[in-house]
C-alpha cells in the first residue's frame, strides 16, 4: 500500500488553505489591514471539504474506531465474515447517503452562498464526493476481504496491505 492516499493528499492541501485563509482572518482582525469578509465563509467551507474527504482516507486504512471486543472473541473465520458483513451493511448506508447527498446538492443549487460567489449546493457537494469515496474504499476492501479469506488475515488487524 502507497503511504500516502489521494484523499489524504487533497486533505492536507485543504488544510494548508485553510490554514491561509485562517492567518488572513487573524491579521485582518488588526490594525494592520482590513480582512475580507468571505473568509470566515470560506473557512467553514474549506473545513468542511478537509473533514469529509479525511473520512475516505481513513476508510482507506480501515483506522475508524471501533468497538470490537465481542467480535475479538469470536474464531478469525467468524471474524472474517462478520467484517464483510458489517462492510456490506456499511456499503448499504453509503449507497442511500449517495442519494441523500444528491437530493440536498439539487435542493439547494439555487441557494447562493452569503459571501462566496458559488451556489451552497458547492458545500453539500463535498457530502456527496466523500460518500462516493468512502463506498469505493469499502467496496475495494470487501473484494480484498474475499480474495484473502479468514485465513490469510493477520492476528493483529484486517490485513489489506494491498488495498492502495
Amino acid at each position: 500500500m502507497r503511504r500516502y492516499s489521494f484523499e489524504g493528499i487533497i486533505a492536507s492541501a485543504l488544510f494548508i488553505v485553510l490554514f491561509g485563509v485562517l492567518m488572513i482572518q487573524i491579521f485582518g482582525r488588526t490594525p494592520v489591514f482590513q480582512g475580507p469578509v468571505w473568509t470566515e465563509e470560506a473557512a467553514r467551507w474549506i473545513w468542511v471539504w478537509m473533514a469529509f474527504i479525511a473520512i475516505a482516507a481513513v476508510e482507506r486504512n480501515d483506522t475508524q474506531l471501533r468497538m470490537g471486543f465481542l467480535a475479538d472473541l469470536l474464531p478469525a473465520r467468524a471474524r472474517h465474515w462478520l467484517a464483510i458483513a458489517v462492510d456490506l451493511l456499511w456499503g448499504g448506508i453509503l449507497c442511500h447517503l449517495v442519494w441523500i447527498s444528491w437530493k440536498t446538492i439539487l435542493r439547494t443549487w439555487n441557494n447562493e452562498a452569503v459571501t462566496l460567489p458559488a451556489s451552497d449546493a458547492v458545500l453539500y457537494a463535498a457530502g456527496l464526493v466523500a460518500v462516493i469515496l468512502v463506498l469505493h474504499r469499502v467496496a475495494r476492501r470487501i473484494l480484498a476481504r474475499l480474495r484473502q479469506g479468514p485465513d490469510m488475515q493477520a492476528p493483529g488487524g484486517p490485513g489489506l496491505e494491498d488495498v492502495a
